[in-house]
C-alpha cells in the first residue's frame, strides 16, 4: 500500500547511523516485498532482529485438504465449530480451524478468549475479519483497538499477537470471533481503484481516510514486559507439514517489541466494513462492484446494508449465475439474507458455490424481493480462481442438505 508513514525516531537519511541516547547504534531492518522491488518499510530495533536462542517445531494442526467431490454446493455452519463456552483457553492463532483452501488461500475460523502467542506468517499476508467481539492487536509497527466489523490487513512476516477482550467489556456480550483469510501472496485494494502511483481514486468505494493506521511505535515496556526477557514467536512458513505448511517456534533473546521508529509504505492497518460505500444502480450490480481486496487468484468483496435497484421492473435479488472461472464463498455476518431465505442459512453460515454449478436465489426469493428498496445484510465474499478443497472444519459443520435446497430440500429418491 503506497501510503507513506513515519513514526517514532528515524534518522534524516536512510541507511545511515542512528544512535540511542547512550550512543549505541540501532539496528536497521528493511522489510520489503517482491525482492525489495515493491512496497517496503525501514524499522529501527534496539536489538539485532535476526538473533535467536533456540528453534523447535510447532504442530500447526490439521491443514489437510480434500477435494469437493462429487462436486456440490455446501452450507457450513461455522458457529457449530465453537459452541458457547468451547472457546475457553483458545487463542486467535493456534485455535484457527481450516474450513476451505487451495494453493492460493486458506479460509480459517476461530472463536477465542485467550491471548495468542507472538506470531508471524511467513507464507503470505493475512486479512482477518472480526465477526464478533473486540480485541487489542499488538504489532511491531504499533497497536490497534479492533472491534466487530474491522478488517485487519497484516503484511507477511509482521510479528503480532491478538488479545481478545472478555465478553462484557465495552458492552460486548459475545466472545471474539474471527474469519482469517490467509493468502500465499500479498493482499491489496483492487488495482482498478488505484492510480499508477498507488493512490485510491475517486471511483473507489473507500479512501485512505478510512484506514486506521498505527499512531506510535509500541515497546516492550509499554505492555508491561521486560525488554530483555526471552520470548517465543510462532512462525508459519512454507514446508512439508500438514497441507504443505510448516510451523516453527523461534525463541528470541529479547522481547519482539523493540522498534523505536519506522517509516515506509508497508505496515498493518484496519478498515471497517461500515466505511465501505456501496455502489448501486437501476438494475442489479455484478459482484465486482462490491470488491474490497484482492490477492493472487482470489478477491474479497463486501455486501453491506444498501439501497437496492431502482428500475421500476428491477428484481433486487441476484440473478442466477454460473461462476465459470471461480468458486464463490459467502460468509453471512449480520442482517437478513434475502436471496437465501428458506435455505437454513443465517448468521455465522458459509455458502460454497463451486465453479460449474449455476446458483442464485432460493425458490420464491425473486418474487418476495419485488418492490424492496433496501437490503439489510452484511456478508464477506471470497471468490477464488482455482477450486477450493475442504478442510477438516468443513466436514465438521456441513449441514448435509444445502445442495437440495432449490428442489424443496429433497435428494433424488427421498420421500417427503
Amino acid at each position: 500500500m503506497a501510503y507513506y508513514r513515519n513514526l517514532g525516531h528515524v534518522p534524516p537519511k536512510r541507511h545511515t547511523q542512528h544512535r540511542d541516547p547512550d550512543g549505541r547504534l540501532y539496528y536497521e531492518e528493511l522489510m520489503g516485498e517482491e525482492g525489495f522491488s515493491a512496497d517496503s518499510s525501514l524499522l529501527y530495533h534496539r536489538n539485532i532482529p535476526s538473533a535467536i536462542l533456540d528453534v523447535r517445531e510447532w504442530e500447526v494442526g490439521d491443514l489437510s485438504l480434500t477435494p469437493n467431490h462429487p462436486l456440490k454446493p455446501l452450507h457450513l455452519k461455522l458457529h457449530d465449530l465453537f459452541e458457547a463456552g468451547s472457546e475457553a483457553g483458545v487463542d486467535a492463532v493456534r485455535g484457527r480451524r481450516l474450513v476451505l483452501g487451495n494453493a492460493d488461500v486458506r479460509l480459517t475460523y476461530v472463536a477465542a478468549d485467550a491471548p495468542s502467542p507472538w506470531y508471524r506468517n511467513a507464507i503470505g499476508d493475512e486479512c482477518v475479519y472480526v465477526e464478533r467481539g473486540n480485541a487489542r492487536l499488538e504489532t511491531v509497527f504499533g497497536a490497534f483497538d479492533v472491534r466487530e466489523g474491522h478488517y485487519a490487513i497484516i503484511p507477511r512476516a509482521t510479528t503480532h499477537r491478538w488479545l481478545p477482550l472478555a465478553p462484557g467489556d465495552d458492552g460486548y456480550v459475545e466472545p471474539f470471533r474471527a474469519y482469517a483469510i490467509e493468502a500465499n501472496s500479498h493482499i491489496t485494494p483492487p488495482r482498478r481503484y488505484l492510480s499508477r502511483f498507488g493512490q485510491l481514486l475517486e471511483h473507489s468505494p473507500f479512501c485512505e481516510r478510512d484506514y486506521v493506521v498505527p499512531t506510535a511505535p509500541l515497546l516492550a515496556e509499554d505492555v508491561g514486559a521486560d525488554p530483555s526477557e526471552p520470548t517465543e514467536v510462532y512462525l508459519k512458513h512454507r514446508g512439508h507439514g500438514s497441507g504443505g505448511v510448516g510451523g516453527t517456534i523461534h525463541v528470541l533473546p529479547h522481547h519482539p517489541l523493540d522498534v523505536v521508529g519506522w517509516d515506509g509504505c508497508l505496515y498493518p492497518f484496519l478498515f471497517h466494513i461500515d466505511d465501505f460505500e456501496p455502489i448501486t444502480g437501476r438494475v442489479h450490480q455484478p459482484p465486482p462492484a462490491h470488491q474490497v481486496w484482492e490477492g493472487n487468484n482470489f478477491v474479497v468483496c463486501n455486501f453491506v446494508p444498501r439501497k437496492v435497484d431502482y428500475h421500476p421492473l428491477a428484481i433486487p435479488v441476484p440473478y442466477y449465475h454460473s461462476n465459470v472461472d471461480s468458486d464463490e464463498v459467502m460468509f453471512y455476518v449480520a442482517g437478513d439474507y434475502e436471496a437465501r431465505k428458506g435455505s437454513g442459512i443465517g448468521r455465522g453460515s458459509i455458502s460454497l458455490h463451486p465453479g460449474g454449478h449455476a446458483h442464485g436465489p432460493q425458490p420464491g426469493a425473486m418474487e418476495a424481493s419485488l418492490g424492496a428498496e433496501r437490503f439489510d445484510e452484511t456478508a464477506v465474499m471470497v471468490d477464488t480462481f482455482r477450486p477450493l478443497d475442504l478442510g477438516e472444519a468443513a466436514f465438521a459443520c456441513d449441514d448435509g442438505v444445502y445442495a437440495w435446497s432449490w428442489t424443496g430440500g429433497r435428494r433424488a429418491g427421498e420421500q417427503r
